[in-house]
Order: structure tokens, then sequence, then C-alpha cells
């Protein structure tokens, strides 16, 4: 049995096609978990929005509190640590990370910035070490096996790689280099376009997008299949 982590991302509440004004990014991560179960129904899935119950954001007695050695922490400490250490907890357990995370002025809500923060945790998830000299940063989730999956949303168009908006793209790459950080490489992306326009080229958009999660379920279920073995 493995464990998903399922995180949305988005200011809005409800789902495109089932809502008015809803959600294309939680629409996607629903698809996504409707697959999962159908194809996997005895793994544990753990849900987790950031977008309508944002994580608290990092504070000075936040980073007083990570950087004290775990021995040392007072009790204030712990409890301002207290939801970080309930999201790393999740994230460690997770086999699948699968996040909903829209495209918000170029890079991602604040909600999922939060949640970043709250989980880069120096002797959690990374080590850090100032006798390295040349390396005093490693990741500690390596080993780990972990799979990311990444579904985005855009008002615009030109995002991926090498059309003529990638530059301005600042939520799969900074996504991608926080996870890498931690040592979570193995990163699928699946994206929908075209929010702005809410014309024909959305519906195609979409329609692609759900396909390749179909496709990308089967991939990843099977993957998991032959680890087990």
């Amino acid at each position: 049995m493995a464990t998903l982590l399922h995180i949305d991302a988005s200011a809005r509440p409800g789902r495109s096609g089932i809502e008015p004004h809803g959600s294309h990014t939680r629409r996607l991560s629903a698809r996504f978990v409707e697959r999962w179960r159908a194809a996997r129904p005895a793994d544990r899935i753990v849900y987790r929005d950031v977008g309508q119950q944002p994580p608290s954001p990092v504070t000075g007695e936040w980073i007083h509190a990570s950087f004290a050695q775990p021995a040392q922490r007072e009790p204030w400490m712990h409890a301002a640590l207290a939801e970080s250490d309930a999201l790393v907890d999740e994230l460690l357990a997770a086999d699948v990370i699968v996040a909903g995370v829209p495209m918000y002025n170029f890079g991602v809500p604040a909600g999922f910035k939060a949640y970043i923060d709250n989980i880069v945790r120096v002797g959690r998830t990374f080590g850090f070490d100032r006798s390295r000299a040349s390396l005093p940063y490693w990741p500690m989730l390596t080993d780990m096996r972990k799979r990311l999956v990444i579904l985005s949303a855009r008002g615009d168009y030109g995002y991926e790689a090498d059309e003529h908006m990638a530059r301005a793209n600042h939520v799969e790459p900074h996504i991608r280099t926080v996870f890498g950080y931690l040592g979570i490489d193995d990163v699928q992306s699946i994206a929908v376009e075209y929010d702005e326009f809410a014309d024909e080229r959305l519906r195609v958009s979409l329609d692609q997008a759900e396909r390749r999660i179909e496709a990308l379920v089967s991939e990843l279920a099977e993957s998991l299949e032959l680890l087990a073995c």
C-alpha cells in the first residue's frame, strides 16, 4: 500500500466544469485522485488544501526555533514548529505527491509558498553542516523514491520550455528547484492554458490535460507495482 499526498493551492473553492468560476487545478487534481483510487483502491490518500487553509507564514520565532537543536528547544519552540512538523510528516509519509498549483502573477499562490517555507526544514528535509565547506547543504529525501506531479493552470499561453513566455514561468521551475533541493527530482507536470480566453482553445487544453493525467496515473501506478515486486 502506498500513500498519495493530494495538495490543492487554488484560491477558487470549486472545480471548473462543475461550479461557476471553479478552479482548473482543483479539477485536474481531483481527476488524478479519482483515477488513482480506481487503479489502486487500497492506497491511503491524504488531502491538504493550502488554498483555502494556508499554512502560517514563517516568522522570526519560527526561524529561531527551526535552527535550534531539537534537544535544546523550549516549549514555545515546539509550539512554533507544530504546524510545520505536521506538514513535513505528511511529506515524509507520501510516496506520490500531486499538487494542483495555478499560476498567479507568474508564480505560485501565497498559500503554496507558505507551504514550501514550512516543509524546507533543516535537519528534517535538508541537512546543513558548516564544516562541509564545499557542500554545506544536502538533500535528505533522495533515497525515498518520491514522485511529484504538478498540475497547473495559466491565464495566457506559451509558458512551456522554449515557448515565447517560458522566461516568465516561475511555477514549475520554482517547485522543481525546491523539491529537488530536498531530494525529490522525479517530477512530472501537466498544465492547462488559455483560461483568460475562455474559448475553444481552453476546452482543448483541458481535454488534453485530462487525457495526459489518465496516462500518467497508469504509468505511475504500474511503476509502483513493479517496485513492490
